[in-house]
């Protein structure tokens, strides 16, 4: 049995932060107490750091198959464990779309051969695989992700009465992209008339704009209400969507969920003049009066997810005119040394941050011994320098795209090292290829 013993960290769960030792044996944490005899082969001395559990990241695009030239599970998972995520849930809009069983079970093959962070997949809903979806089994998979609003991939789903009938049907969590898409083709049309194609990247909110995120998201939750789905809504990005969602009972009784992203929550609309395409998302970022009423719903628990809706395109691709420039960004790397940036600021505690970038995730999906640093459960840690200092430049990306739209910061907090399963994965700038990443299991 291979042992560790990580000594004095702050180790940060349930809501506090104290100094701890920490047992792990083989895959899982066995002990944490105030203090453990070193009878281990493995010390690690971490006083003055922080432990964290391992973020899990319920929405990226690792693009695998079909646009391998942008990103692959590869790539990308170490890219994740390099910033402390130790587990994600990748969307399904890659080609071939992950809409069949089939199809679906081939990327949890490639996952299992190439990811050194844990994983699991959500099943893609359209307008035509009602009966796919009816055979998935909900223990298998994260979820079902619907895109109510077109983007990367072209899986809008616009027929109302096989969305009705999806809400009605599934026991899976639905995630959903809200923006209404009659609102922005209408807003699009009427830019192309003026501009052409090469529309100022500044008014990419106006196209995307407030009213098509509210329309979308209201809309979607009045479905969920009538027909008693569990809904989860991806990415807020406005202001007036945030009044949409409850805080007065625990994320457990909650049918209807939120999620925001680290881009939401770090750029407003200020930026596109220094960052242009790079900041070009779906949903777009906004104003800084929606960033920090998005901050404000996160901390009083309208939001209960942090996530990063991990992007990439290639560099080529994101300098095209704006009506072919891609929207969507790299960010697995460098969510948590932003988040925990944030932290430095003032905007959210560290406790609060791992609620809902660690436990939050695992009580919303039912995953089963994560999330937590908890005897028992697997050992997907992080230890932070939170005095340290996180420099981001084209020579330390690990994105197969190569870039980042964070270029230039240097955030304040550093990740000193990860572990995924009991098997370090990262440490000190360096990636460990120690393959014990897992597929996710739930416990529903």
């Amino acid at each position: 049995m291979s042992a560790i013993l990580i000594k004095g960290a702050y180790v940060v769960n349930e809501g506090e932060s104290k100094p701890l030792d920490v047992l792990v044996q083989d895959d899982r944490i066995v002990k944490i107490a105030e203090s453990i005899p070193h009878t281990t082969e493995e010390l690690v001395e971490a006083k003055g750091l922080y432990l964290l559990p391992g973020m899990i990241d319920d929405q990226v695009h690792f693009r695998e198959p079909g646009l391998t030239h942008k990103a692959n599970i590869a790539t990308e998972s170490r890219a994740a464990v390099a910033g402390g995520i130790t587990t994600f849930i990748e969307m399904p809009n890659t080609v071939p779309q992950a809409t069949t069983i089939e199809l679906l079970e081939e990327k949890f093959a490639v996952a299992a051969k190439d990811s050194l962070a844990n994983y699991s997949f959500m099943f893609g809903g359209t307008n035509d695989n009602l009966d796919e979806i009816k055979k998935v089994d909900k223990n298998k998979v994260a979820g079902l992700k619907l895109f109510l609003g077109s983007s990367t991939g072209n899986m809008l789903v616009d027929d109302q009465d096989v969305l009705r009938e999806i809400f009605s049907t599934t026991d899976l969590v639905i995630s959903v992209h809200c923006e209404d898409e009659p609102t922005v083709k209408a807003n699009l049309a009427a830019h192309v008339d003026k501009y052409g194609d090469d529309i100022p990247i500044e008014l990419h909110p106006v196209i995307r704009s407030h009213d098509a995120c509210y329309l979308s998201s209201s809309t979607a939750i009045k479905l969920a209400k009538e027909t008693g789905a569990r809904l989860h809504v991806f990415h807020l990005s406005t202001a007036r969507e945030t009044e949409l969602f409850r805080n007065d009972i625990p994320l457990e009784e909650k049918k209807i969920t939120a999620e925001v992203c680290v881009h939401h929550l770090w750029f407003s609309e200020e930026d596109y003049a220094e960052k242009g395409t790079h900041i070009k998302w779906n949903p777009a970022v906004k104003s800084a009066e929606d960033r920090s009423a998005l901050w404000e719903a996160l901390n009083d628990d309208r939001i209960d997810v942090l996530a990063t809706d991990h992007a990439p395109h290639t560099l080529e691709e994101k300098a095209n005119p704006y009506t072919s420039a891609p929207s969507g960004g790299p960010l697995v790397q460098h969510a948590m040394p932003a988040l925990l940036t944030a932290v430095k600021k003032g905007k959210i505690s560290i406790e609060k941050l791992v609620q809902k970038a660690c436990h939050n995730p695992a009580i919303l999906f039912q995953i089963e011994k994560r999330g937590y640093l908890k005897e028992g459960y697997f050992a997907d840690m992080v230890l932070v320098d939170m005095e340290g200092k996180t420099p981001v430049s084209r020579d330390n990306i690990l994105y197969k795209c190569g870039w980042s739209p964070f270029e230039g910061t240097t955030f304040d907090a550093k990740i000193v090292q990860t572990w995924v399963n009991g098997k370090s994965v990262y440490q000190s700038g360096k990636i460990m290829e120690n393959k014990a990443a897992m597929r996710l299991t739930f416990n529903r």
